[in-house]
């Protein structure tokens, strides 16, 4: 009876591993990379025209969801200052997403045709959202770095660094919260934050959008 249940182990393990191999066969295939950057780019498609259109990105969750801590701690002063400026930082921050999207795309849509295939086992292997967080791992900070003077650029020239500088001067408030950094260096601050909640946020749209594709991943996984 033992060695019975010795060979019927061994035939389980024999057969899962056979179903993983399958599955990673499949993952690794033309057709499934092909669906797997297909669901990629589509949840790219779907963030940067959220980014182009000022009222999506205003009332998108996920974007909202992605705003650094500092800046809502900022947001959370600026309510008590000055009401209003919350609302026009806000609204210059979406603004100035639009300006930044033809950056962001190329090096997002060569990031997914540039996938490996060590990056595709791991979206094979991982979970939920896989493919999102090797794209995200591959390029978020380049993509902070590559859109933070575009979005350094528009915040200043629609004024609001200064202002926001303005509303919070001879109270040091914004310096700490800024990471005590000069008011000559509060625009890159505060623009290093928003690129940030612009990538995240695209990101969380793009993860977003994969979850709603789970069948299409199930099937390009085999599973």
């Amino acid at each position: 009876m033992k060695a019975k249940t010795v060979i019927i182990s061994g035939i389980a393990l024999a057969a899962a591993g056979s179903t993983v191999q399958s599955c990673l066969a499949l993952a690794t295939s033309t057709v499934g990379v092909a669906i797997i950057k297909q669901i990629l780019l589509g949840g790219i498609t779907k963030g940067l025209n959220t980014f182009k259109d000022k009222n999506a990105f205003l009332q998108s969750n996920l974007i909202d969801q992605a705003m650094p801590q500092q800046l809502r701690n900022l947001n959370g002063v600026l309510e008590k200052v000055a009401p209003s400026l919350v609302t026009k930082q806000r609204e210059y921050i979406a603004e100035a997403a639009a300006y930044t999207v033809n950056t962001a795309q190329p090096i997002l849509v060569n990031a997914v045709n540039g996938l490996t295939s060590d990056d595709i086992t791991r979206i094979a292997n991982g979970g939920k959202g896989a493919a999102t967080k090797v794209l995200k791992e591959k390029t978020q900070e380049q993509l902070i770095q590559a859109i933070m003077p575009k979005v350094d650029e528009k915040l200043n020239q629609f004024g609001i660094v200064k202002t926001v500088n303005t509303a919070l001067s001879g109270n040091s408030i914004l310096n700490s919260l800024l990471g005590h950094q000069s008011s000559a260096a509060n625009g890159s601050a505060l623009s290093r934050l928003a690129s940030e909640q612009m990538v995240d946020g695209l990101f969380n749209i793009v993860e977003n959008y994969e979850n709603q594709n789970t069948d299409k991943i199930s099937q390009a996984l085999g599973k």
